[in-house]
């Protein structure tokens, strides 16, 4: 089993930032990718960013790239997101997953364990 814990949103303004933490405990050596996703009211769950746990490759949403970054902490077992120039339309909760297989970083049925999201409110 593998824990997550999200932490680091709240209510902003447009063009803010924000940093996104998640701590992972529990099975974490098993690992191959953490992600993070995103809910807006009335949609589906997206993905936006992920990061494999072993060499640091990253993954983003054409919708993020370029105004957000996600890294990690193996020692502390933790990875965070970024988020500059916020807009509006990036208002959702937003979910730290973790992946213990490879293939396609974006596909939300590859990831095994979620966190319990953090709301993410950019006001105009």
């Amino acid at each position: 089993q593998v824990q997550l814990v999200e932490s680091g949103g709240g209510l902003v303004q447009a063009g803010a930032s924000l940093r996104l933490s998640c701590a992972a405990s529990g099975r974490t050596s098993s690992t191959y990718t953490m992600g993070w996703f995103r809910q807006a009211p009335g949609k589906e769950r997206g993905f936006v960013a992920a990061i494999s746990w072993s060499v640091g490759s990253t993954y983003y949403a054409d919708s993020v790239k370029g105004r957000s970054t996600i890294s990690r902490d193996n020692a502390k077992n933790m990875v965070y997101l970024q988020m500059n120039s916020l807009k509006p339309e990036d208002t959702a909760v937003y979910y730290c997953a973790t992946s213990e297989f490879p293939g396609a970083p974006d596909r939300g049925n590859l990831y095994g364990y979620w966190g319990q999201g953090t709301q993410v409110t950019v006001s105009s």
